[in-house]
C-alpha cells in the first residue's frame, strides 16, 4: 500500500520562499506528527495581498506574515478548515489589515454526535471562527491582479475547502491532498464517503501543481491522487479482509493493518478505520449493532 510520499521538506520559519510568481510560502514553527514541519500560511498577490491559511495564534509566524506582507493591503483571508494549526489567527490578521475573512462557514461536525459520544477532536477545532464572506462551490473571488476559485472539498472536515489561483495551474490543497502523508479523515469531525468524493472532483481537474497545508509541493497531482485513492481503497480491503477473518474491534484492526505506523498515529489510524466502516455499514458490506462507534463490534454484512 505505498504511496510515493515526499517528504524531503526546509520550512525556513519565518521566511516568505516564493514558489511562482505573487505566491509566497510561510511555514510555522509548530511540528507534529499531524503537522509534519509546520502549517503553511500562503501569501498571494504583489500589490494588494490575499492570505491564504494564516495559521495558529502564534507570535513569531504572525510578525513574520506582517513582515511579509509589509506596507501592501490584504484584501481577503481565505481559510480552508477550522482546525487550530489553521484557523485562529484569521481575526487578529483581519483586525490589523482590515480584510475580509473568507471560508466555507464555522466549524461542523460531518454529522451529529450520537448519544453518549464524545468527539475525539473537540479540541483540535476553532469553534470561535466565523468568516465574514460564506464561500460558495465553483465561486470566484476576484483580487487585484489574481482571482480564487473556491472547489468545497468535504472529508478532512465537513467544511473544507480547496483554492485554485486561477490561470496559474496552482492549487492551494490545504488538508485534503498533501506529499508528504495522507489526510485524516475522523469521525464525526470527517467523512470518508465525502473525503472519496472530493478526491474524485479534484482527479477531474487538471491542475499543474498543489500547494498543501503541510509539507511541500504536490507536482504530479492526477498520478499522486490516483495513488491515494488506491490507498484508500486498499484500506479499505485490508479492513474487508481482517472482518472475514475474525477481527471484530477497531483496536483489533488498528493493530493489524496499521503494524508499520507510528504508534503516536495509532489513535487517529482507529477514527480512519471508523471512518470506512461507517461507509461500510451504510453501503451494506459491514454490519454493527445500532450506529457505528469507536467502540462498536462489527462483522461482514
Amino acid at each position: 500500500m505505498a504511496l510515493d510520499f515526499d517528504t524531503q521538506f526546509d520550512p525556513a520559519y519565518g521566511e516568505a520562499i516564493e514558489l511562482a510568481p505573487g505566491v509566497l510560502r510561510l511555514t510555522v514553527n509548530n511540528p507534529g506528527p499531524f503537522t509534519f514541519h509546520g502549517t503553511n500560511s500562503y501569501i498571494v498577490g504583489r500589490d494588494t495581498l490575499a492570505i491564504i491559511d494564516p495559521g495558529p495564534e502564534d507570535e513569531a509566524h504572525y510578525s513574520a506574515l506582517l513582515q511579509a506582507i509589509g506596507r501592501r493591503p490584504v484584501s481577503h483571508i481565505f481559510v480552508s478548515h477550522t482546525h487550530r494549526d489553521h484557523s485562529p489567527l484569521a481575526s487578529r490578521l483581519a483586525r490589523e489589515t482590515g480584510a475580509i475573512i473568507a471560508a466555507e462557514g464555522p466549524h461542523r461536525p460531518a454529522r451529529p454526535l450520537r448519544i453518549g459520544e464524545i468527539n475525539p477532536l473537540d479540541a483540535s477545532a476553532d469553534t470561535d471562527f466565523a468568516p465574514d464572506l460564506s464561500l460558495q462551490d465553483n465561486s470566484v473571488t476576484a483580487g487585484d491582479g489574481w482571482a480564487i476559485r473556491t472547489i468545497l472539498t468535504p472529508g478532512h472536515t465537513a467544511n473544507h475547502a480547496v483554492f485554485a489561483l486561477e490561470g496559474t495551474g496552482i492549487l492551494f490543497s490545504a488538508d485534503h491532498v498533501m506529499a508528504w502523508a495522507t489526510s485524516i479523515v475522523a469521525p464525526p469531525d470527517g467523512a470518508m464517503a465525502d473525503y472519496m468524493a472530493s478526491l474524485d472532483r479534484l482527479l477531474e481537474r487538471d491542475d499543474r501543481v498543489l500547494l498543501p497545508g503541510h509539507g511541500g509541493p504536490v507536482r504530479k497531482p492526477r498520478a499522486f491522487m490516483r495513488g491515494l485513492k488506491t490507498h484508500r481503497k486498499m484500506r479499505e480491503r485490508a479492513i474487508i479482509e481482517r472482518l472475514g477473518q475474525g477481527d471484530r474491534t477497531i483496536s483489533d484492526l488498528v493493530k493489524a493493518i496499521y503494524r508499520d505506523t507510528d504508534p503516536r498515529l495509532h489513535g487517529a489510524a482507529g477514527l480512519s478505520v471508523l471512518a470506512h466502516l461507517e461507509d461500510l455499514v451504510t453501503r451494506g458490506v459491514a454490519a454493527t449493532d445500532g450506529a457505528p462507534s469507536i467502540d462498536g463490534v462489527f462483522a461482514p454484512a
